[in-house]
């Protein structure tokens, strides 16, 4: 353990959060669990309190005022926040046809661009420190893409690219940066996404272009997370560890699937990764306008380099 230390982690009311949370509050650190007001109320269902190191406090990540009180506060009271656990997050579920701009950018607001602003807004205490560490959830989505959950995959990409570039940036002064990447976990997580407005329409009604998108992955998602031997529980102690890990890498698979897909998506050649993904798709041959529209044959064994990136 590291007494004195002081940790903030964002979204912590529910699922994963929640569980890192109840870890924290066994731990020496001083925590600041957080969580949008209305959620609040979670913390006393799962008998989670303050006390002499722990303080509960709303944070809407998306309000540039909340996110300055809050590291403020604990600059004047803890000395700054030396440990950030960016955890806060939603989901789409929607293809990209079926994402408006507007819906679009709530989906980068919440998993992008309000987590690179907290970590903006904690850098220049922890470069005064010498010392501080960066953990954020990212996502097998972070990875690899599904249908349906573009926005989605967009924002956790996003992520990826930026902490990369972090830890580069801030290894000079002793920073640490990690990304952990939990794949299917075994929660009631799958109920928390959203539909927009045209996807939630195109789910019900058989005629719709994308109707067999969504009748498909949605109960596919749900079957992987149920059968997952993985729980919040246990992902969290990896989020433990890596906190506490003298050089904890850039990416953390925190689940067999997640380290699974990076060793497939490493091996494989980059064409042959995706038509074995996507025959894996749930009756994908019943998708689009006829069934069985896309041949059944494997790529060429030969490749060109085209899609290499």
């Amino acid at each position: 353990m590291e007494p004195g230390k002081t940790v903030l982690i964002t979204g912590a009311t529910t699922g994963l959060g929640l569980a890192i949370a109840r870890a924290l509050t066994k731990t020496d650190y001083r925590v600041y669990l957080t969580a949008r007001q209305s959620s609040l109320p979670r913390f006393d269902m799962h008998q989670v309190s303050e006390s002499e190191h722990v303080r509960i406090r709303a944070l809407d990540v998306t309000s540039a005022e909340q996110r300055t009180r809050i590291v403020a506060e604990a600059e004047r009271d803890w000395g700054g926040i030396d440990i950030l656990i960016n955890n806060a997050g939603i989901a789409y579920r929607a293809v990209v046809e079926h994402v408006t701009e507007e819906e679009r950018i709530a989906q980068m607001d919440v998993n992008f661009r309000s987590p690179m602003e907290l970590i903006r807004l904690v850098l220049p205490g922890m470069r005064e420190k010498l010392a501080g560490r960066i953990i954020t959830m990212s996502s097998v989505g972070g990875m690899m893409a599904m249908p349906t959950m573009a926005a989605y995959s967009a924002s956790k990409f996003a992520l990826e690219g930026a902490h990369e570039s972090l830890w580069y940036e801030v290894r000079p002064w002793g920073i640490k940066v990690s990304l952990v990447q939990p794949g299917f976990i075994d929660s009631d997580g799958f109920q928390r996404v959203r539909h927009t407005p045209k996807s939630d329409r195109s789910k019900h009604e058989l005629a719709e272009p994308y109707h067999e998108h969504y009748v498909n992955m949605g109960p596919f998602i749900e079957r992987l997370m149920k059968s997952s031997r993985a729980t919040p529980d246990s992902v969290a102690r990896v989020v433990l560890k890596t906190m506490r890990r003298r050089h904890p890498p850039l990416r953390v698979p925190a689940t067999l699937d997640a380290l699974g897909f990076s060793i497939l998506r490493r091996i494989l050649p980059r064409n042959s990764y995706h038509w074995l993904l996507y025959k894996m798709l749930p009756k994908v041959d019943t998708w689009g306008p006829s069934p069985k529209r896309v041949s059944s044959l494997p790529p060429a064994t030969k490749r060109d380099g085209s899609d290499e990136r």
